[in-house]
This record gives C-alpha cells, structure tokens and sequence, in this order.
C-alpha cells in the first residue's frame, strides 16, 4: 500500500505511473479488441490490497495531482529542448503529452472506476479476474495458519466485494509454494524450537474455494529457475538461505504442458496448478534474451529531470546511459508487431511439440506492470499478439476455460519454492530481511493471542486496525525492496512504522480487555491509522479462525 505514504520518489506516484503506463493502457487495448469483434482471453491478477487503493477517494486525488504534473513536465521539458535545437526531443513531448491526455479521458469515460472496467470486462467473458493474497504476503514464511487464512479470507472477501463474484483461481505471491511438512520458524524467537505440522498451501487454497494457482516451471520439470527480475532490478551477487526440509519429497521431472492437481503427502485438500512455460515467457521477461531489450525501445532507465519523462531508446546493452539515442514511436511500433508474429511462432511450436502425446496448453504468466512501465510497448505488443491468435490455430483461454479444455490427469507432490533467484525463498529471507521476519513472527503470535478475546465494540475497532497494519506488515514487497536495494530505506522505514503502529494498537486492544477506555490521545491513534490505512473496510478479525462453514 502506497497511497497516504508519501508521494516521491517512493508512494503514491508509483501507483500513479502505473495506471498511466500499465493499468489504463491494457483497459484500452482490452476495449479496442473486444470492439473489432476479438475477446482477449486474458486472466489478470487484480490483488485485493491494489484493488482497494485504485477504487479509493485517495487514489483519485492523487491521480489528477499526478495528472497536472506530467502535463506540466511536458510543456517545460517542450521549452528546455526548445532552447537546445533540439527538434527531434521537442516532439516526443508532444508525443508524451497526447499519451498522458488519452489516457485521461479514458479515465473520466470509465468514472476513474478501473477494477470496475476490468469487472465490466469478465462479466462480457472477455477476460478473467483472478485474485492473490490480501497484501501480497510471502505465504510459505508466514508462521501461522491464521495468518494465512486472513491473507486468503480477506483476497476472497475483497475480491467478492468489488467484482460480485468469488475468485476461482489466485496468483500465489512470487510463486511461492509450502507443501505439508513439519514445520519451524526459521529466524525469531521460535528459531529451531518445535516442529509443528503445517498444511501445504494447496489445502488452505482449497479450503478457501480456490480452485487453481500457477507455479514456476522448476518446481515440476526439475529444471534450473529462470530468474525473472534481474533485469529490471539488480540483485546482490550472492545471498544465503536456510537449508530445506530434509523430509520434503522429491519429484520426477514431468512436462509443463499440462495442469496437475497438487496434494502434499497426507494432505486433506487439492488444488490444480498450472505451470509457467519457460519457452515462451523468457522471450517477453528477459532484456538479454527476449524483445524488451530491443536497441529500438524505449529506454526505462534514462529519464530526464526535472519531470521525469523518457525521451531515450535502449540504443545498445552496454549500460551507459549517456550514450542513448532518441527514442522513434513510430520504429518502435513496428518492431513491437515484428515481436507478436513471432512470440505467436513461438507458442505453435511449443503447442506442436507439447501436443504429440496430447492435449496441451501454454500458460504464459507476467508481472502486469512490465506491461508499459518496463516494457513501454508492451501494451502494443499484447494488442497485436492478441490480433495474431485470433487469425490462426492457437486458441486463447483464460485458465478457468483452460481447465475445461485440458483438464488435469494427474495428482503431484509439490516441493517448496518461489519463482524468485533460486528457485527458493532466498531473495524474500536472507541475512539483510532476517529482522523483518522477526517483526512479523513476533506480531503474528501476538496478534493470535489476541484473537482469543474479540471483546465489544471498541475492542473490534482497534483488534480490526490491528490486524490491517499485521497485513500490511507482511506484504512480501518490503523484503523485495530490501534484496534488491530498489528502495531499501523505505520499506525499512515502513517495516518499521508498520509494526510500530501494531504495537500501539495491542497495547489498546490490552486497555480496553482491562475494562479501561482508551485515552484521549489513543482515541485519536485509532482514527488516524483508520484513515491512513484504510484498506478492506469490512475486515472481520475472525477471518483468520479459517474460512466461512456452510
């Protein structure tokens, strides 16, 4: 959660920059297909805790301050190029500054509802919505069950509440996967004390109605991890994990072609997995590999301050970012198309191969904000891939209808892993996140006692607000940030302030068990956070006891 936390560098301009770039871009692309008779077929990932702040009163403030201030960046950088001679800078303002305008109008056409659109498009069958976790909560490091039915209870409910429907299926948070084990924290107090039995995430899925979620390719064909984040933000060299569970099961390499049903060894519940391809997904992830590292697009690390626009292409890999060239829309677009025919090549040759022994299905999963905010063109990517599937003999399907087409044969243990660095958990606990989970270890015991006793009105109020900043203390962007250096000192400072404001919020769910009334000053602590961190305003602490009985 961004928004109310600041603005620049780190906040609410980044939720800003992505509706602009991502979000409100793909909703035009999804609207200008559905109008030239096409139905994109995508599943999109709309998390709770994103969906809560675009739908929010905040939000739209900010937006519109945003709004002003890239209009502004486009006039004064018109005049600073102006000045220069610079003709060719000069008119990707006016590039920029049509952008910024287009995407602004479709703002107000759609009421600045944008769940609300991408809502309008599932209920034409045109996409999937899908939901993950609350916060976005690293799942497998979470230290108890409680905590992890809120993070699903809470997606679910806010799913629910905003699209009118309950989720089928969810995006796993980085991927990450728990099979059932005995289980022991692996920092904080609880370090190697006793081993308790966990379910494995597919059981609290299936408990929830969660039907299906996506895992990395590793995980089921025994082949090295693709790394899917170092271009974008640089990790350390090296850094170091705890071993795994010994007595976790080992697996046969099989094809990611199919769906699996999943079930831990002695496991209650299943849920259907489907498998990242790495063939196909490298090509748009990658910049060493793949079409967003292409010398003709734009450039996403070079901006130009004051304003922060991009005016620069990637010109070469070299790294040096005084070397770039101006950036052509027009020779961009067109490379962008080249790129579809043959990402589109790339799916009916893996289909032909996939196929001999079946019936088979590529399921290609991305981060939605590579789309236009790495990758500037990959919203004009997805609009022509899109155009080339509907003109050949690969069908497209959201994974609810990919589950009826190519329903799963065949049930597998899982083991443990992300689709982080590794394979494993390594980027999200290492020895600069250890005190992070510390936090959030002692939090979550904290926070379970206090479970035991709701107690009145009062009581709800703080235990509710309480149990918001517990969610949003473990939301796995923090460790994220902190691993890759991205914004290392903000999510310190908001691990901090997270976990800080939980423990104000304890010690009055304590007051108020004691029989006394909160302080005046408390009273206000209370109704500031309230505002502050306002998410999932229907939020039931008892969530967390497991999910709804029938």
């Amino acid at each position: 959660m961004v928004v109310n936390h600041g603005r620049w560098p780190h906040g609410s301009d980044w939720l800003c920059e992505a509706a602009f770039e991502c979000y409100l871009p793909l909703l035009e692309v999804a609207h200008r297909l559905v109008g030239d008779g096409i139905s994109p077929k995508w599943t999109i990932n709309l998390s709770p805790i994103l969906t809560e702040q675009l739908a929010s009163p905040e939000f739209q403030k900010e937006l519109s301050f945003y709004y002003e201030n890239v209009r502004r960046a486009c006039v004064e950088s018109r005049e600073h190029f102006g000045k220069e001679g610079r003709d060719d800078l000069v008119r990707l303002t006016h590039f920029w500054e049509e952008l910024y305008e287009r995407m602004w109008e479709l703002h107000r056409r759609i009421g600045g509802d944008i769940p609300g659109t991408f809502g309008d498009l599932q209920r034409g069958n045109h996409v999937e919505l899908i939901t993950c976790a609350a916060t976005h909560g690293y799942l497998p490091l979470l230290s108890r069950d409680e905590s992890i039915h809120l993070q699903l209870r809470t997606a679910v409910e806010t799913h629910r509440r905003h699209f009118g429907r309950a989720p089928r299926g969810i995006w796993l948070p980085e991927c990450a996967y728990r099979p059932r084990y005995e289980w022991t924290p692996p920092t904080g107090r609880e370090r190697g004390g006793e081993r308790r039995l966990r379910p494995g995430i597919e059981e609290m899925l299936a408990a929830h109605g969660l039907e299906y979620f996506v895992a990395d390719a590793h995980l089921i064909s025994a082949a090295q991890p693709i790394f899917l984040y170092r271009d974008y933000l640089p990790l350390p060299a090296r850094v170091e994990i705890a071993d795994a569970p010994a007595d976790v099961p080992q697996h046969e390499a099989r094809t990611p072609y199919v769906p699996y049903r999943v079930a831990s060894r002695g496991g209650t519940g299943t849920a259907v997995a489907f498998v990242r391809d790495p063939k196909s997904t490298v090509q748009v992830w990658s910049r060493e590999q793949g079409y967003p590292g292409d010398a003709r697009y734009l450039e996403f690390h070079k901006k130009h301050f004051p304003g922060g626009l991009r005016f620069w292409r990637i010109t070469d890999a070299s790294g040096d970012l005084g070397t770039k060239q101006p950036y052509d829309p027009a020779v961009a677009a067109a490379q962008a198309r080249a790129h579809a025919k043959h990402f589109v090549e790339v799916l009916r040759g893996t289909l032909a191969a996939a196929s001999k022994d079946g019936p088979a299905l590529v399921c290609s999963p991305y981060d939605a904000e590579l789309f236009g905010h790495w990758w500037f063109e990959g919203p004009m990517f997805l609009d022509h891939v899109t155009r080339e599937l509907a003109r050949g003999d690969v069908t497209p399907a959201t994974l609810g209808e990919a589950l009826e087409i190519v329903p799963p044969t065949e049930t597998v243990a899982l083991p443990e892993g992300s689709w982080g660095e590794g394979g494993d958990h390594r980027v999200w606990l290492n020895p600069d996140t250890e005190w992070t989970w510390d936090r959030v270890y002692a939090a979550e015991a904290e926070w379970v006692a206090l479970l035991r006793n709701i107690g009145g009105e009062d009581a709800r109020r703080v235990l509710a607000q309480a149990t918001r900043e517990l969610l949003l203390l473990q939301a796995s962007d923090w460790q994220f940030l902190i691993t890759t250096w991205a914004a290392r000192d903000y999510a310190e400072r908001r691990v901090a302030e997270h976990y800080a404001d939980f423990k104000r919020l304890s010690e009055m769910a304590r007051t108020l068990a004691g029989g006394e009334p909160l302080s005046i000053e408390a009273a206000e602590t209370l109704r500031r956070l309230e505002r502050e961190d306002f998410v999932f305003p229907d939020l039931d602490p008892a969530w967390a006891l497991g999910p709804p009985t029938s």
